[in-house]
């Protein structure tokens, strides 16, 4: 009896490990997406969002845009660099969109990651949806500067630079600033009034600058 008992603390605590080792980062959030996938597969050559928290907290996006095939995939919390290890195989490349906009960065450089390691990750995200989706245009919004972030925003503006030069001589690529509305014209600040109590996600009188911004790229 004492040996069963062993044997099977044994076998659990393997398995649990074996489970531990085989997850990643907001996995629990990807297994979501597979399943409404599996319910109803969005159609080839949508318009996909994909990133952080800022995408998946906007949650009126597909109705900003009537009539268009948005695909929102935001998993909260997400760094760039954790859509280049980990994502793309389960809700990018499967959907085959025919645009792709993507807002990360700003999650690395708050757990104190560079601006060079933020372009450096972006450069092999680029790279790889060049390679598996060649006619898709990518879009890259810019980083934000949230007022309970500002002790970063030199690392962000640096980053949203590096993004920018180098997508200026790429086909079928832009980057978008979505920074110059949200700050007050008097102080180059963000607008404390269009966040959430957090000051870190946008409101809905945020997300209305940002429409303003994204919509002639959406249409």
């Amino acid at each position: 009896m004492k040996l069963k008992l062993a044997l099977l603390i044994i076998a659990f605590t393997f398995g649990a490990k074996v489970f531990a080792q085989s997850g990643f980062p907001f996995d629990n959030e990807i297994r979501d997406f597979k399943h409404r996938d599996s319910l109803n597969f969005p159609k080839r050559n949508g318009i996909l969002f994909i990133g952080s928290s800022s995408i998946r907290k906007w949650t009126d996006l597909e109705q900003r845009f009537p009539g268009k095939p948005i695909i929102r995939r935001g998993v909260g919390g997400c760094e760039l660099s954790q859509l280049v290890k980990y994502y793309t195989p389960y809700i990018l490349f499967p959907y085959h969109p025919r645009k792709i906009f993507i807002y990360a960065g700003e999650n690395d450089i708050a757990a104190n990651e560079t601006a060079d390691s933020v372009f450096a990750n972006f450069k092999v995200l680029w790279s790889m949806i060049r390679k598996n989706l060649p006619g898709a245009k990518i879009y890259f919004i810019s980083i934000k500067a949230s007022p309970s972030r500002m002790q970063f925003h030199t690392e962000f503006d640096k980053a949203n630079e590096l993004i920018k030069n180098y997508l200026a001589g790429k086909p079928k690529s832009l980057y978008i600033d979505v920074n110059t509305v949200i700050y007050k014209r008097e102080t180059a600040m963000p607008d404390s009034s269009l966040f959430e109590h957090d000051y870190l996600h946008l409101n809905t009188s945020g997300y209305d600058r940002w429409q303003k911004v994204l919509e002639p790229y959406v249409n």
